[in-house]
């Protein structure tokens, strides 16, 4: 009887443990505007498998992506009071709040992955964090990178400046797109991302812009026939952490998670690379016909005697470009 009364109580102690176990484990949750087979779902995925390793499970990291938690906007308000731990996010949804990240959408200034890199890491990289921190009330964990915003359309091959005037194109709510496309003789159609696809589908507009991987996961083969590889504005989708979070978490967490968001913004990139080569192939295997621009000079030089000089105090101030115009050593 006393031994199975001492097998019950280990068994009991043990059930408590467990419990006091499971209840003790973190949870960090994750918001994403993107789908879970998007560059952005990867380089998400790769991020928690750093963070619960590295945590050796004391750490878990919820993933919710497309849209689940809201909008892009609405996930970077959520995190900035606290009550939501980590989003991906467009850069230009972060303009609002620190208006100097307004910089880095100017149409062609990042022109390669090497700008692109280098925009965001050293000096700069820390230049835009200490921006966030002091006029936002977050910070960024780690940048990620997908490449640049080419165009989709389902009217005609676009090879020429020519092509596309008076094209109806889908952009974000961003006014520095929206003066772009106009600069170039198109007619900018401002939409949610979530409407996207059935505008295209119905012909409420003829065309939109995204990154190879951002096309090719979201079918968009299904509904335009067209892709014009334009390097106009590299897709930057930083992690936003609120400073409320990053202050209530103690020091090791702290660590792993930066330690992870490094690891993740180096995989991102090479992954990036690799799959956008993956997702063109696909594209042109299910029919898009893939155009180079014949004439990029002009496209190039339109958006920057226009919209540049429009944007200057968008931006926070000519000072700004020219920080980063010399930092990356255009001029």
């Amino acid at each position: 009887m006393f031994r199975k009364l001492c097998i019950t109580a280990i068994a009991v102690l043990a059930m408590v443990m467990t419990v006091q176990g499971a209840s003790a484990k973190q949870i960090i949750r994750v918001g994403m505007g993107d789908a879970p087979d998007s560059d952005q779902g990867y380089g998400a995925r790769f991020f928690k498998q750093l963070v619960e390793s590295e945590s050796n499970g004391d750490i878990e990291v919820q993933l919710f992506p497309g849209g689940q938690l809201g909008t892009e906007t609405e996930m970077l308000q959520n995190a900035r009071r606290g009550t939501l731990d980590l989003c991906y996010i467009g850069i230009g949804n972060a303009v609002p709040f620190v208006k100097e990240l307004g910089t880095l959408t100017m149409p062609y200034l990042i022109e390669d992955h090497y700008d692109a890199i280098k925009a965001t890491t050293g000096g700069l990289g820390s230049h835009w964090n200490q921006l966030c921190i002091k006029k936002g009330g977050f910070r960024i964990l780690h940048w990620g990178y997908s490449s640049f915003r080419f165009m989709t359309n389902s009217k005609r091959p676009v090879n020429k400046l020519a092509d596309v005037k008076g094209m109806k194109i889908r952009i974000p709510q961003n006014k520095i797109l929206m003066a772009t496309y106009k600069a170039w003789g198109a007619n900018p159609v401002p939409m949610a991302w979530s409407e996207t696809f059935t505008a295209l589908q119905q012909g409420v507009v003829d065309g939109q812009d995204n990154p190879y991987i951002v096309n090719y996961t979201s079918k968009f083969a299904e509904v335009q026939d067209y892709l014009t590889e334009v390097h106009y504005q590299y897709s930057l989708q930083p992690m936003i952490v609120g400073e409320r979070s990053w202050k209530k978490w103690d020091d090791r967490t702290k660590e792993i998670l930066q330690r992870a968001a490094l690891e993740t913004q180096q995989y991102w990139i090479a992954y990036q690379i690799l799959e956008a080569a993956k997702a063109k192939e696909g594209m042109i295997k299910d029919g898009v016909e893939v155009s180079v621009l014949q004439d990029e000079a002009k496209w190039k030089q339109l958006a920057i005697d226009k919209v540049w000089p429009e944007y200057y105090d968008f931006i926070g101030g000519k000072e700004n470009l020219d920080m980063v115009v010399k930092a990356l050593g255009k001029k």
